[in-house]
């Protein structure tokens, strides 16, 4: 089913699946939102994909959806597991798979790449390392103080599309303790990574450093990278000023490296 426009104001968190809406590129994109959101963050991706001939996959990760204290109670492997088990879902029919992923989906989708075969992957303001001390007080701190409010709404500079996004209005200090050990999982295998590679990032993001990015694009072991800066957004790019130019971009680069993979396959038959 392919996208479609609603008929209220009110965002579609829901999961998604859009298939190419003109032809078929013969591939498709898992494509991962972050911690404590929905497909929603993800949602213009997997729109432009499809418009483009790709089909998006979007579903909502493990502990999501439900209350704080359930995603507080939802352990990082699970995360992996899931996306895991989502592309081996995908990569059944013998198409090439992409992974697109923003914030924990962004870490997610390079654990993905650096364990399986992706045709290539796209991160998105992906947070490699919290600020000290936070990783050091976290696994105390979580006990004493369970949820953060996040006051001031999610990391995006349109006010607009800050204050109609949706996601839990708290953030469980359990759910970042999480977030730190995958951190740590996912910086001692960038190098495994050779997939071809998108790294984008918002220029005024306040979650993630724009230094995880530089670090990122220079640890990857891909021949083939781009280090792509959205100078208008902050952390949220997909939802942001800039949500429309990034969405193009990733829909380019997909596209560009299915083209790839078809000729390389005609050489090989």
């Amino acid at each position: 089913m392919g996208a479609k426009e609603r008929d209220d104001a009110r965002p579609d968190d829901s999961p998604f699946d859009f298939s190419p809406e003109s032809g078929s590129a013969g591939a498709a994109a898992l494509c991962l939102h972050g911690l404590t959101g929905t497909p929603y963050e993800v949602r213009p991706i997997g729109e432009a994909l499809a418009a483009a001939g790709v089909r998006a996959f979007g579903p909502r990760l493990p502990g999501h959806g439900g209350t704080p204290e359930t995603l507080a109670e939802t352990p990082y492997t699970a995360w992996v597991e899931g996306v895991r088990q989502h592309y081996a879902a995908l990569a059944a029919k013998g198409d090439p798979v992409f992974v697109v992923g923003l914030s924990l989906g962004g870490l997610l989708s390079l654990d993905l790449a650096a364990h399986a075969e992706v045709a290539g992957v796209v991160s998105i303001g992906a947070p490699l390392a919290l600020s000290w001390p936070i990783p050091q007080l976290v696994p105390v701190v979580k006990y004493l103080m369970p949820m953060l409010p996040k006051r001031s709404g999610s990391d995006i500079r349109d006010p607009a599309a800050r204050a109609r996004h949706p996601g839990l209005p708290v953030m469980p200090l359990k759910s970042v303790h999480q977030l730190v050990r995958l951190q740590r999982s996912v910086r001692q295998s960038l190098g495994r990574i050779t997939a071809p590679a998108l790294i984008a990032h918002g220029v005024h993001d306040h979650t993630a450093r724009p230094a995880d990015a530089e670090q990122i694009f220079e640890s990857l072991g891909s021949e083939e990278r781009e280090l792509l800066w959205l100078k208008n957004s902050a952390h949220v790019v997909p939802v942001d000023y800039d949500g429309a130019d990034l969405a193009k971009r990733v829909a380019d680069f997909l596209v560009a490296r299915i083209s790839g993979h078809a000729e390389e396959v005609g050489k090989r038959g």
